[in-house]
């Protein structure tokens, strides 16, 4: 029965053609007062609205940058409605699916030959792993950590000299499908370790001295589909019960305020929590990886995009978490690295204040745990590209982070560990 059941979905999957998005444009706008929001809000009400961000209308207030995209036949209506009340706004992207496309602006290096400055797909990335762990065996294992809902591996690798018992780092990327250059930074962080260790003298202690625990993608079954499917997908592909609608935000279903913010509870909005804390196999599986390995994992950094961002605990609640000068001063002196080579602009801070307030999260969850360094990147761009950041960036992108991570990494080595 089992067998009959997934052929049908694989049948089913296979007959679904790819979301196209001729024509779709993302406005970028900044109500001046919460008259101005509320219009935002109910708008999203009657159109369908896909919010880049903040990542869902009801976080939309006063004076905050709101990036959404809107399809071909409601951006006529969309734009009526903000001129009609007074609205300012600017179209950053005209043609979604034009920059889709124009995202793959890199050539192959050399073909068949693992490529650092693209984008690369699941499979892939699978063989990456494998390569990874062959080329270099006594630098790099491959634990199975657990299964998705489609039943696809959940892979983490460890990078660093094989002994258990040493302070170590888990680092986490593409928890949201859409977010490519989030994966993309994963692979060039085990690359460029294994390769700069015994030439570059920080990351030869580093490694002598730590381990560090990668999960390349943390939602693998969405990562699939915004390759095959819809580039725009978020969340994970599990079955909602009772509801036609797909998924979970695994970045919501973390044991920590589960419950806080009824907005969550929808299992149509992008922003789902899921059915319980930690119900997404997921979720359950990196929780259950991090909780076996609390004696050694002295920081969590998980990265997503876009925004430009360095943030630290809480996103559930304002208050400032216990040791928030040494988080403020850490994620200050990462970004103050970040910049030194291109001069890129990063704002730091706790994400409920400097963002928005989230319930559910991995950094809370983590720091909630007993994980008392635990940071959040919001990678490139500030909304020119968005979640379509040319492959043209990758290479910066990584080469810029891979600086402030080092800086982190070198702060826990000295006073955490």
């Amino acid at each position: 029965m089992r067998f009959i059941l997934s052929v049908s979905l694989i049948a089913t999957t296979l007959a679904i053609a790819p979301v196209r998005f001729d024509r779709e444009k993302v406005f970028r706008m900044k109500p001046k007062d919460e008259k101005q929001a509320n219009i935002i809000k109910d708008l999203a009400k009657t159109k369908e609205l896909d919010f880049w961000y903040p990542d869902a209308a009801h976080h939309v207030t006063a004076n905050m940058m709101v990036d959404f995209r809107v399809s071909e036949k409601d951006s006529q209506s969309i734009q009526s409605a903000l001129e009609k009340n007074q609205m300012h706004y600017e179209i950053l992207i005209h043609d979604v699916q034009e920059e889709i496309e124009k995202q793959f602006d890199v050539k192959e290096d050399i073909p068949y030959r693992h490529s650092y400055a693209k984008y690369n797909n699941w499979d892939k990335i699978v063989a990456w792993t494998e390569k990874m762990m062959n080329k270099c065996p006594e630098m790099v294992s491959r634990i199975k950590i657990g299964k998705t809902f489609e039943d696809n591996p959940l892979y983490v690798l460890k990078v660093g000299k094989q002994d258990e018992r040493k302070p170590s780092i888990f680092m986490d990327c593409g928890i949201h499908a859409r977010e490519w250059i989030s994966p993309a930074f994963c692979q060039w962080f085990v690359y460029q370790a294994t390769k700069s260790y015994g030439k570059n003298k920080i990351m030869t202690k580093l490694l002598d001295r730590m381990n560090f625990y990668v999960l390349p993608v943390f939602n693998v079954d969405g990562y699939i589909w915004s390759w095959t499917k819809n580039r725009m997908w978020r969340k994970n592909r599990s079955m909602n019960q009772n509801s036609r609608c797909i998924g979970t935000d695994l970045n919501r279903n973390f044991n920590v305020s589960w419950n806080l913010f009824p907005d969550t509870n929808d299992p149509c909005s992008a922003i789902y929590r899921g059915p319980a804390a930690e119900s997404e196999k997921e979720t359950k599986a990196v929780a259950d990886f991090i909780r076996s390995h609390l004696n050694s994992i002295k920081a969590y950094i998980t990265f997503h995009s876009y925004s430009q961002m360095l943030l630290f605990p809480h996103g559930y609640t304002t208050k400032l978490a216990p040791n928030h000068n040494i988080l403020d001063k850490v994620a200050k002196i990462a970004t103050e690295a970040l910049a030194t080579l291109y001069e890129t602009q990063y704002i730091y801070g706790p994400i409920a204040s400097t963002i928005y307030p989230v319930s559910g999260s991995s950094l809370d969850w983590a720091y909630d745990v007993g994980i008392k360094h635990t940071f959040a990147f919001e990678l490139r761009d500030k909304g020119k590209f968005g979640f379509l950041l040319p492959e043209s960036q990758i290479k910066s992108t990584c080469k810029e982070t891979m600086l402030a991570v080092k800086f982190i990494a070198k702060y826990i080595l000295k006073y955490a560990s």
